[in-house]
């Protein structure tokens, strides 16, 4: 198991068989211990009933958050699933998949919301964005934005900073995910140090490409799509 000692936020695909899911807590739990924060996420398998009842079979975990339980424009649903939870002490996380600040101002309003989730490559750009952090300050929800994907860790370093130096001031009960995959295609990677992303020293959003990892993955004729027809893994409509 990869542990990684100046991490002290961790997180785990849930729902698709609870017994396995039981166990791969349970090792988590062992190797973590009970003080450092564990989360879990369902990637919206559930239904609303579905979710209350899985996730209280989970209750003994002492899980932080339950993201993304149900359909991601299921607002009355996930408020819905945050009152079931609520005697567990297990928070809503949700809004990777929220296209427009219309979305998020009925997560927030209706208090179905307990972590903003932000998506800089989801939502229309910088200030549709910042539109939601502010709103999410007026509501008291802290933001903590989905990354993982290619450049999203790039990308949402820069809108965090913004929400602690410019709205929030505090990290506290905020934390932006990281994933250590394909940063080296990057002309300014983000920077992780004793498990903190680091302010970037470029100017930019941090999300140039290099020219020769565009060049390598043009479709359809850059080299590593050739490769790949060539080993007979792809075919051409």
């Amino acid at each position: 198991m990869f542990y990684n000692v100046t991490a002290l936020r961790f997180k785990v695909k849930v729902g698709s068989d609870i017994e396995d899911d039981v166990r791969r807590l349970s090792v988590m739990r062992r190797e973590i211990g009970w003080t450092n924060m564990l989360m879990v996420d369902a990637n919206q398998k559930w239904d609303v009933e579905n979710a209350i009842n899985y996730m209280t079979k989970l209750a003994e975990f002492r899980l932080k958050w339950i993201e993304e339980p149900t359909s991601p424009d299921d607002v009355f649903g996930h408020l819905a699933i945050k009152k079931g939870l609520s005697q567990h002490g297990i928070g809503i996380a949700t809004g990777e998949q929220c296209q427009n600040r219309v979305m998020f101002k009925q997560f927030l309003q209706s208090g179905a919301m307990d972590y903003c989730q932000i998506d800089a490559a989801r939502i229309g750009g910088v200030n549709e964005i910042l539109s939601v952090i502010l709103m999410a300050k007026k509501f008291g929800v802290p933001v903590c934005p989905h990354a993982g994907g290619v450049g999203l860790c790039e990308y949402v370093q820069h809108l965090s900073i913004f929400d602690y130096v410019c709205v929030s001031g505090s990290i506290g009960n905020r934390m932006i995910e990281y994933v250590d995959h394909l940063h080296e295609h990057f002309l300014h990677p983000c920077v992780i140090r004793n498990g903190s992303y680091m302010v970037p020293e470029a100017p930019g959003y941090s999300i140039e490409m290099k020219p020769e990892s565009l060049a390598a993955h043009e479709y359809p004729d850059g080299p590593v799509w050739v490769k790949l027809r060539e080993e007979g893994l792809i075919k051409d409509l």
